[in-house]
C-alpha cells in the first residue's frame, strides 16, 4: 500500500481511501477506475458549485468564529486562505484523484494553512456542497427569469406592431378563423407570465438555508443557522437536518418549471418553423439566425428554431432521469451526485434559448400581404358567415353550418375563392339543405365574408377586436414590469449580501492582522 506523508490529521468524511491532511501516516490509493469514473464524474459535474461552495465555506467559518468554536487567529488564517481560494487562482487544478471538489478544496488550502482543520466543523461534505448548489441554482433561476422576461417583452413589443394585421389562425395547420399577428403572438406572453410565476414559487422554496445542519440530525457543536442564512442571503431555513440535506423534489421542480417554461417557447418555434417554409411563406428569420445549406444555395434554413426543439428534446430528456435519480432510499448519494452538474447546465441551456427566442422575435420580419391574401382568397370567414345567418335569420346554427359547408364543398369543386361567391349561391345551397333560400341581404352577406369586420366583430374578453387586444396588452406589460421588479430585487438582495459577505471577511482578516500583536 502507498502511505502519505502530511500536515495534519484530516481524512475526508465519505472517501476513507482519500487522505487530504496531514500528520499521520495514512493509507492512500483509490483505484484507477474509481478515478477515472466516480471521481471524474463527481468533480466534473460540480465544478459550477465553486462560487457557491466558496460562500458557504465562508459564512460557515466566520459563524463558528462568532460563536467561539474556533479562535480568532486560526479563523483569520482559514478565512485568509479562504479568499485567495475564492479568486479561483491560477494554481488551483482541481484533479479526480483529490476526490470532488470539496475535498481538491481543502488539498489547497491544507498547503496553505494549518488552520484548514477547523473547515470541516459540526459538517459534512455534502452541507458545503448541498449549500453551494442551492446558491448556484437560485443564481441560474434569476438568469433564467431574465431571459424569459427579456422574450416576453420581445412578444408584447411585436404583438403591439402587428396588433392590426390580418391573417388566418390556424388549427390542425389547416385555414381555420380571421385573427391577426399580434393577436397571434398574444397568446405566448400568458403562460410566459405563468412561467415566471412558477420560477418564483421555485425561487421562494430553493432558496432556503441547508446550512449549518450537521449532517442529518443536527451538531453537537453550537451553530447559528438563522446568522449563516443571513449571510447567505438565504430568505429561510429549510427546517428539517435530515430533509435539508436529501431533498430529491428540488431538482425535480426545477427541471419541471424549466421544461414547461421551454415548451411554451418551443410550441411557438415550432410555429414560426412552419410559417416560415416555402409553403406558408408568412415570416421570414433574420440572416443571422438561419444557417445556409453546404450543397443547396437556394435553401435558408431556420436554424435558430431547430435549436429550440432539440434543446427542449434534450431537457425533457433531462427531467425524466432526475425523476428516476430520485428514487432512491433516503440518505443516498446518487439522487444528487449527477445532479450538481446536470440542473445547472439544464437552467443555462433554457436561459440560452430563452434569450435566442428574444432575439429571433425581435428580427422576425412578418409577411403581411402574403397573410391577408390568403385570408382573402381563402375559406377563414366560413364560420363568421354561418353566425351570421343564425343572428340575421334565427336559423339554428348547426343547420347554418351545414349550408355554408355545402357553399364551400360547391366553390372548391367549381374553382371558385369565397370573396367570388354571391347571395345567389348561397341561396342555392340552403335548397339542398333547407328546401328554400335564406335571402340574406346583400350588405349583410358582404360584410360577413370581410375579414376585417370579422376581427372588429371580436369584442368579446380575449377577442381580437382593437379593444380586448388592447387590453390584453396592457395586462401582460404590466405582469412583465411586476415579474421584473421581482427578479430585479432578488438578483440585488443576493449580489449585495455576496459583496457584504466578501467585504466583512476582508476587514475581519485585516482588523486582526493590524493588532500590535502581528
Amino acid at each position: 500500500m502507498k502511505e502519505f506523508d502530511g500536515a495534519s490529521n484530516l481524512l475526508s468524511e465519505g472517501e476513507s481511501n482519500v487522505v487530504l491532511g496531514v500528520g499521520s501516516r495514512l493509507a492512500v490509493g483509490p483505484t484507477q477506475e474509481l478515478v477515472q469514473t466516480a471521481f471524474a464524474r463527481g468533480l466534473s459535474d460540480q465544478v459550477a458549485l465553486f462560487r457557491g461552495m466558496s460562500l458557504a465555506d465562508l459564512a460557515h467559518t466566520i459563524m463558528l468564529i462568532e460563536a467561539g468554536v474556533i479562535p480568532t487567529a486560526d479563523g483569520a488564517a482559514l478565512l485568509s486562505a479562504l479568499l485567495a481560494l475564492h479568486e479561483f487562482p491560477r494554481d488551483f487544478t482541481p484533479i479526480p484523484e483529490s476526490g470532488d471538489l470539496y475535498t481538491n478544496r481543502e488539498v489547497w488550502l491544507a498547503a496553505r494553512t494549518p488552520a484548514v482543520g477547523w473547515l470541516g466543523a459540526g459538517r459534512a461534505r455534502r452541507e458545503s456542497t448541498t449549500t453551494g448548489y442551492r446558491i448556484t441554482v437560485r443564481s441560474y433561476l434569476l438568469e433564467f427569469a431574465d431571459a424569459l422576461l427579456k422574450a416576453g417583452r420581445a412578444l408584447i413589443a411585436r404583438a403591439d406592431e402587428y396588433r392590426s394585421t390580418l391573417m388566418a389562425d390556424y388549427t390542425y395547420l389547416q385555414p381555420a378563423q380571421p385573427t391577426t399577428f399580434g393577436h397571434y403572438l398574444l397568446g405566448f406572453p400568458y403562460p410566459l407570465l405563468r412561467d415566471v410565476e412558477r420560477l418564483q414559487a421555485l425561487y421562494s422554496r430553493t432558496n432556503r438555508s441547508p446550512a449549518g445542519c450537521g449532517s442529518v440530525n443536527g451538531s453537537h457543536l453550537p451553530q447559528d443557522r438563522s446568522r449563516l442564512a443571513e449571510l447567505l442571503c438565504f430568505d429561510g431555513l429549510a427546517q428539517h437536518a435530515r430533509d435539508a440535506m436529501w431533498q430529491p423534489d428540488g431538482p425535480i421542480e426545477t427541471l419541471s418549471v424549466a421544461i414547461a417554461a421551454l415548451i411554451n417557447l418551443d410550441r411557438l418555434a415550432e410555429d414560426l418553423q412552419i410559417f416560415a417554409t416555402a409553403e406558408f411563406d408568412l415570416v421570414e428569420l433574420d440572416e443571422g439566425h438561419t444557417r445556409a445549406s453546404v450543397i443547396m444555395p437556394q435553401k435558408k434554413n431556420p436554424y435558430a428554431l431547430n435549436y429550440v426543439r432539440g434543446a427542449t428534446n434534450e431537457l425533457t430528456g433531462t427531467l425524466a432521469s432526475t425523476v428516476a435519480l430520485g428514487r432512491t432510499p433516503s440518505g443516498q448519494v446518487d439522487n444528487r451526485v449527477f445532479l450538481y452538474g446536470d440542473v445547472p447546465r439544464a437552467l443555462e441551456t433554457a436561459t440560452g434559448v430563452a434569450n435566442l427566442m428574444a432575439g429571433v422575435l425581435t428580427g422576425l420580419h412578418f409577411k403581411a400581404p402574403v397573410a391577408e391574401s390568403r385570408l382573402a382568397n381563402g375559406f377563414a370567414m366560413a364560420t363568421d358567415l354561418a353566425e351570421t345567418i343564425t343572428l340575421e335569420t334565427g336559423l339554428d346554427f348547426r343547420s347554418a353550418h351545414r349550408i355554408v359547408g355545402r357553399l364551400v364543398r360547391d366553390a372548391v369543386q367549381t374553382k371558385r375563392l369565397m370573396r367570388d361567391l354571391t347571395v345567389a349561391d348561397l341561396d342555392a345551397a340552403a335548397l339542398v339543405i333547407l328546401n328554400r333560400p335564406l335571402r340574406l341581404p346583400e350588405a349583410v352577406f358582404a360584410q360577413a365574408l370581410d375579414p376585417a369586420s370579422a376581427v372588429a366583430a371580436r369584442q368579446g374578453i380575449g377577442g381580437a377586436a382593437a379593444e380586448p387586444l388592447a387590453a390584453m396588452l396592457a395586462e401582460c406589460s404590466a405582469g412583465l414590469d411586476a415579474c421584473t421588479t421581482w427578479q430585479k430585487k432578488a438578483f440585488t438582495s443576493a449580489e449585495s449580501a455576496e459583496e457584504a459577505l466578501l467585504r466583512y471577511t476582508r476587514s475581519f482578516v485585516e482588523v486582526y492582522h493590524a493588532r500590535p500583536s502581528h
